[in-house]
C-alpha cells in the first residue's frame, strides 16, 4: 500500500485505519466495544433487544468505512477529503446533542470529539496542502515516486480536476483556487 502523499491524506489514512480496527474490534468482541463506549452489557438480553444486531451492523459499517477511507488515501481523492469534513462535523453535532440530551452516555462524547477533531484536522490539512501549491501527487510524480501514468486532462496546478466529483473536465480544482 502506498503512503499518503499529502497532509490531508495522512488525516484520512489515520481515520481509515482506526475505523477499520474499531470495526473489527466490534465484530470480534462486541461486549468490550459496548463497555468502551460506556454502554451497559447485561448478563442476558430481553426478548426484542437487538443491541447485538445493531452493534454488528455498526461494526461492519465502521470496518467498511475504514476501507473506503484507505482507498481514498491511496488514490489521493481530494473531493472525498472535502466531503468528509462536512459530514464529520455533522456527525460531531448529532453525537454531541445526543450526549447533551441524555440520549447517549457521557463517555459517548469521546466519539463526537473524535469526529469533530478529525474533521478539523482534515480541513487544516487541505488548507496546508493548498497553500503549498500543487497537490502532493504532482511533486511525487516529479520526484519519480508516483508510478501512475500522467493524464492529459490535468488542470493547471497538477490536479486531475475531471476526477473530482462535481467539477467540469478541465476546470481547476477547488484546492487550486484557495
Amino acid at each position: 500500500m502506498k503512503l499518503p502523499r499529502s497532509v490531508a491524506g495522512w488525516t484520512i489514512a489515520v481515520f481509515g485505519v482506526l475505523a477499520l480496527m474499531m470495526g473489527a474490534f466490534g465484530l470480534l468482541w462486541p461486549e468490550a466495544m459496548l463497555r468502551m463506549l460506556g454502554l451497559e452489557v447485561p448478563a442476558t438480553r430481553a426478548v426484542g433487544d437487538h443491541t447485538g444486531t445493531f452493534l454488528l451492523a455498526s461494526s461492519m459499517a465502521s470496518f467498511n468505512m475504514g476501507v473506503y477511507y484507505l482507498l481514498a488515501t491511496v488514490t489521493e481523492w481530494r473531493a472525498f477529503y472535502r466531503f468528509t469534513v462536512v459530514f464529520r462535523l455533522v456527525t460531531f453535532t448529532v453525537f454531541s446533542i445526543a450526549v447533551l440530551a441524555d440520549i447517549a452516555p457521557d463517555r459517548f462524547f469521546g466519539v463526537a470529539a473524535w469526529e469533530g477533531l478529525g474533521a478539523v484536522a482534515t480541513a487544516v490539512g487541505l488548507r496546508l496542502d493548498a497553500r503549498r501549491g500543487a497537490p502532493a501527487s504532482t511533486s511525487a510524480s516529479a520526484a519519480g515516486t508516483d508510478t501512475a501514468p500522467a493524464t492529459t486532462d490535468a488542470a493547471p496546478g497538477g490536479s486531475d480536476a475531471a476526477g473530482d466529483v462535481g467539477e467540469a473536465p478541465g476546470a481547476a480544482s477547488a484546492d487550486a483556487v484557495r
